[in-house]
């Protein structure tokens, strides 16, 4: 059965959020503060974290951050905090989904049975071992781990699922709602309006790095040590099409 945290220091939230859940068929790991929160999750191997952020004995932002340190677990805040720094400090703590509060339960439901749906189907193909290459970038599918010129990249579980859909959708024009439905799977109505570029624009500065441009061929190793000569340029990998979307601008090769 798979296991939820969640961190919610409001107990009649927390036991109804938690009674809902179980209904669906999860666990839940309830816990009212940080310090529980730590605990249960050293002590259980959890697929998903959902927390308040104003939490009496500490933050969420923080807990988010010491999880990051040693997980790429799910996580999402569940929060009354709304303004736009507010998500934007949840996504850089390194929060998949933020939530704000007041909430529909069926809402939060969706998106977590969507969310383990494809936790499952993602196991279930992580046999293929299939690598990803795209100019400096290396994306290894069935660990779920980037790597920029061999020096792993740490991403969040939604900047992993970004980068994935774009490198299996290379130098195509990809909008923001084929974007909300490949990765976050809603119509966009659940979604705040800066999901997506608040999330593109983390990613893009994490996989910035050097590519060979198009019909351009490697040098000789004993180039390798200028830029110029080898072909290599700076690549913004991600760019946006006024209008219309993003494009992965560099090309993809598998195997």
């Amino acid at each position: 059965m798979d296991k939820i945290l969640l961190l919610e220091d409001d107990e009649s939230l927390n036991r109804g959020i938690s009674l809902k859940l179980e209904k669906e068929g999860y666990e839940v790991l309830r816990a009212v503060s940080v310090r529980q929160a730590n605990d249960l999750f050293d002590k259980h191997e959890v697929v998903l974290v959902i927390s308040d952020i104003t939490v009496e004995d500490g933050d969420g932002l923080s807990f988010c951050r010491s999880i990051r340190e040693k997980s790429q677990v799910h996580f999402i805040f569940l929060t009354a905090l709304d303004q736009e720094v507010d998500i934007v400090n949840g996504y850089d703590a390194g929060a998949d989904d933020y939530i704000t509060k007041p909430f529909s339960l069926m809402v939060l439901i969706s998106k977590v049975n969507v969310l383990m749906r494809r936790i499952g189907a993602r196991d279930e193909s992580s046999g293929s071992g299939r690598l990803l290459r795209s100019g400096d970038l290396e994306v290894n599918c069935r660990e779920m781990k980037a790597y920029k010129g061999g020096e792993e990249i740490l991403l969040s579980k939604k900047e992993f699922q970004l980068l994935l859909y774009f490198l299996e959708n290379p130098r195509q024009v990809i909008s923001k709602e084929q974007i909300l439905s490949a990765v976050w799977d809603v119509d966009g109505q659940f979604v705040d309006d800066n999901t997506v570029p608040v999330t593109i624009s983390r990613l893009k500065k994490k996989v910035a790095g050097r590519a060979y441009p198009a019909g351009c061929t490697q040098r000789a190793p004993h180039d390798a040590d200028s830029s110029e000569a080898d072909g290599l340029l700076l690549a913004e990998y991600i760019k946006n099409v006024r209008g219309m979307g993003y494009i992965w601008t560099v090309d993809v090769s598998s195997n």
